[in-house]
């Protein structure tokens, strides 16, 4: 795991949208590089990434988190794309190096203020995480509950995850997948920009081991019901019933949702197994 990015502006600030931000240079490698992307986006599943763009600044204590705490967290020194957020082909990370171990791998798409990735880590230490999150805001929060729950077995990684998937995981990788509240892009003519669609769910299968399961949360009822329109006839997918994923805490996102009357749809599904 490199900790230095040749690339980056030597006072430790990248672009992004438009304006130059600080960062230190010890963390986050979000510039672009040497390495464009494919002319045709790789395997094709860039049309749509894992985010939307959001004011990227930090305050104070998430600045002083990452000072801190990215050298321990931060995967860094991963070949971009034109658009910094994005990976480009490179071989996959070799996660028993990026751990100290062999063991496990849960994935967790947009890991917001860190609640979710804390609290799994913590529960299941046999295993091994990484967070895909393009905000160093994010980071930053999500860093300072890292450090004081203490944990070890987890990596965060600047980025769009689609990508993150496409290029950084080796297939077959992933016991479990998360992706609690992805953006609903709401209006119809938007969504096409949903993350989970017919191109993604066969990237997911892809990097899902067998018999993974791939967790989803929404509190939109049109997104559910999309999410049950993708998955469920999928003939690599069996869905799971069941409550509540009980690792999964109540965060501040998903209470607000809660207080303004949206209903909370949980969704496993579990990868077969080939014959």
């Amino acid at each position: 795991m490199n900790t230095t990015n040749p690339t980056s502006p030597r006072d430790g600030r990248v672009r992004v949208d438009g304006d130059l931000q600080t960062v230190p240079t010890a963390g986050f490698s979000g510039v672009p590089n040497a390495h464009p992307a494919p002319e045709n986006g790789g395997a094709g599943f860039h049309s749509v990434v894992s985010y939307i763009r959001r004011s990227p600044r930090m305050n104070g204590s998430q600045q002083a988190s990452w000072e801190r705490n990215a050298p321990r967290y931060i995967v860094t020194g991963l070949p971009r794309a034109t658009t910094a957020s994005q990976f480009t082909t490179q071989p996959p990370l070799d996660l028993v190096a990026l751990f100290g171990r062999d063991a496990p791998l849960v994935v967790e798409i947009g890991v917001g203020a860190g609640e979710t990735l804390t609290a799994g880590a913590t529960a299941w230490p046999e295993c091994d995480f990484i967070g895909f999150e393009v905000y160093e805001k994010v980071l930053g929060s999500t860093m300072s509950k890292l450090a004081k729950a203490e944990l070890n077995n987890v990596r965060l990684i600047a980025g769009d995850a689609v990508s993150g998937l496409e290029h950084l995981l080796p297939p077959e990788s992933i016991r479990e997948l998360w992706t609690f509240f992805p953006d609903p892009w709401q209006k119809k003519r938007h969504h096409k920009r949903r993350l989970v669609g017919p191109a993604f769910a066969e990237l997911v299968l892809s990097r899902l081991a067998p018999g993974g399961l791939w967790r989803l949360a929404t509190d939109w009822d049109d997104y559910a019901t999309h999410i049950h329109e993708v998955l469920d006839g999928h003939p690599k997918l069996v869905s799971v019933p069941g409550a509540r994923f009980a690792v999964r805490p109540m965060t501040r996102f998903e209470a607000r949702g809660v207080a303004a009357g949206r209903t909370i749809t949980d969704f496993t599904y579990r990868k077969v197994a080939d014959v």
